[in-house]
């Protein structure tokens, strides 16, 4: 699938991926402020932004497309970071290509498989789905009102906010979903769920990697180093303090001067 993708700056490459109901706008701060030191390319993941929608959305295809990316952008080694689904993709690229990273960044996220893949974290993201395909967009020609039917359903304002950039308006003036709502709560149970557990054998070196973590974020905790590990086993994990799992949007100067440290 040919991917949006947006590029800025000089310098060796550096790829970005965000999260569910995000998109390349989301990073935009993050990449002018590092576009000195870096060309970062910031793609819209399929179902998502301006990329296309599909049935499909699975770490499998959303690897592939950004390995197509990196053959049409004609990236034969970059720095790679992923926030959230995002850093499931990432992980998953590195792990079928890992001679094109030269570094790789997870944000705040346990990419593989947790015991019980319909958690708290499945429940939530269902609930805003099912309430984002229950409101008929065409009947509304008001962006104030499809703000205050996301007002009722959403109680996180950083989630509210990141679905409010989601909303089009059409050439009739009704609004529309940039994401593809249907796919992704038919998928939800898999992107939620992450990929699967590394092996024995599998451990893969030549490259740092990093975790970044919010502190007050449970979307990884400590202990679950000890199964990156596996994969990855020079991994290391940095924690930003007093921030959550939108620790981009919360602490951009703290993610800034990591960036900026890479190399």
């Amino acid at each position: 699938m040919k991917l949006f993708c947006r590029k800025i700056g000089n310098g060796p490459p550096f790829m970005i991926l965000h999260g569910l109901y995000g998109s390349s706008d989301n990073w935009m701060t993050i990449a002018k402020a590092i576009a000195e030191k870096f060309t970062v390319y910031l793609p819209d993941l399929r179902n998502h932004g301006q990329s296309p929608h599909s049935q499909i959305h699975d770490y499998e295809s959303m690897s592939e497309d950004i390995y197509e990316l990196t053959k049409e952008l004609h990236l034969n080694k970059f720095i790679l970071a992923g926030h959230s689904m995002g850093g499931k993709i990432a992980v998953n690229f590195a792990r079928k290509w890992p001679e094109k990273i030269s570094s790789l960044i997870i944000l705040d996220v346990y990419p593989f498989r947790k015991d019980d893949p319909g958690d708290r974290f499945f429940s939530e993201h269902k609930q805003i789905l099912e309430s984002l395909k229950s409101f008929d967009l065409k009947q509304i020609t008001k962006r104030s009102e499809v703000e205050e039917k996301i007002r009722e359903k959403i109680d996180s304002e950083k989630v509210r906010n990141l679905i409010l950039k989601n909303i089009l308006r059409l050439p009739d003036n009704t609004f529309t979903w940039k994401i593809n709502i249907n796919s992704l709560l038919d998928n939800l149970k898999n992107v939620v769920s992450g990929l699967k557990e590394p092996g024995p054998e599998e451990a893969i070196t030549g490259f740092p990697v990093l975790f970044i973590k919010g502190e007050m974020s449970d979307y990884i905790i400590s202990d679950e180093m000890k199964t990156v590990r596996k994969l990855f086993p020079a991994a290391e994990m940095v924690i930003i303090k007093n921030a959550g799992h939108w620790l981009h949007s919360e602490k951009p100067e703290e993610i800034i001067e990591i960036f900026l440290n890479l190399v």
